[in-house]
């Protein structure tokens, strides 16, 4: 009884450590580094990016409000130029105040008196498309699930970890584009759920309960290959895009960059050019739903069933016998009676003839 309690001791003291192991790699795997970026970009104002500014001021500070000035007055005449052509119209800078939404800085450089930067400049879609005359109604697509694939040395990521990809498509702007981007975070159990290989799958069954839990009808597949040429030289991005649970293929394009240091900005040039993509095969009918991916109705057909003839209970009547038809009196002495030999009626005397001569 020792022995077997020994025995049972050593294997619960080798199980446990081994248990307790394989828990925390499945909770490693689950939690793991950070992965994923939420989308913040989803509103839908006005956007001008790229706005170039260098202006020079009193101190860094009235510098840098001088060149938000500057900034805004740019941007709104190229949002105009962009809607309307020709030149842009001019507002006052309280006006602009009142419909600037946000400045986001790109990239900035400030001295005693002096401020260098590229901006992007936000405004506000309800006050700035009354000024337009632009109405905010667009007409967008099916909601398609987003699965940015990027491979780099050959492995392919989506949300395993973050990369600069995601990145650009989490902070792209949506409300411009006729796509409607069903856009995942990667946070919990999503990197496990979204991975590379659900490229490879064609099972609808699968796909039906990805989309389901997405609110989605469709998924999209932008792919970025990174190659780098050496340490430190230049970098080429294949990019190509993909839609549907059969992987097909839409169209790709090449970017390049000097050095590792302008990967970012590659990515969101690529992830316009990409978006443009995907709105030329909307417009071209392209881009559409899997019919496989619906779930139809079952339509069930009416079964001819044998009719049970039913018997009717004592004092009832069934209705499907007709009833005797009643006779009168007459008619039952007529039957027992033999009828009259009918009478012929005399004939008529023959006409007297006269006497001869």
């Amino acid at each position: 009884m020792l022995k077997m309690g020994g025995k049972w001791f050593r294997i619960a003291a080798i199980g446990l450590p081994l248990a307790l192991i394989g828990g925390g790699i499945v909770v490693a795997q689950i939690e793991g580094p950070k992965r994923g970026i939420a989308p913040i970009a989803s509103s839908g104002d006005f956007e001008v990016t790229g706005v170039a500014v260098n202006i020079s001021g009193k101190n860094a500070f009235d510098a840098r409000q001088k060149g938000w000035e500057e900034a805004q007055r740019l941007a709104w005449a190229a949002l105009w130029r962009k809607t309307h052509g020709g030149a842009g119209s001019t507002l006052s800078d309280s006006t602009l105040d009142g419909i600037v939404a946000a400045i986001v800085v790109e990239n900035e450089q400030i001295g005693p008196r002096r401020y260098v930067a590229k901006l992007s400049v936000l405004f506000d879609r309800a006050r700035a498309g009354q000024l337009l005359g632009v109405s905010g109604v667009t007409i967008k697509s099916a909601p398609l699930l987003l699965l940015p694939v990027t491979y780099s040395a050959g492995a392919p990521t989506v949300f395993e970890q973050r990369t600069s990809w995601q990145r650009s498509w989490a902070k792209f702007r949506t409300a411009e584009s006729r796509i409607d981007y069903v856009r995942p975070s990667g946070a919990g159990g999503e990197s496990l759920l979204l991975n590379a290989g659900q490229m490879d799958r064609r099972s609808r069954i699968w796909w039906r309960t990805i989309l389901d839990q997405f609110g989605a009808a469709d998924v999209i597949i932008p792919i970025a290959r990174i190659e780098r040429q050496w340490p430190g030289g230049p970098v080429i991005g294949r990019f190509s895009a993909r839609y549907g649970p059969d992987n097909k293929f839409l169209g790709s394009f090449t970017l390049k960059t000097s050095s590792s240091a302008g990967i970012p900005a590659m990515m969101d040039q690529a992830v316009v050019r990409m978006d443009q993509l995907f709105q030329s095969a909307l417009s071209a009918g392209t881009l559409r739903a899997d019919a496989s991916l619906v779930l139809e109705p079952e339509v069930v057909e009416e079964e001819e069933l044998e009719t049970e003839e039913e018997v009717p209970l004592e004092g009832e009547v069934d209705p499907n016998i007709e009833a005797p038809a009643v006779q009168s009196l007459e008619d039952v002495v007529r039957s027992i009676a033999p009828e009259p030999a009918p009478q012929r009626e005399p004939a008529a005397p023959a006409p007297a003839q006269p006497p001869r001569p």
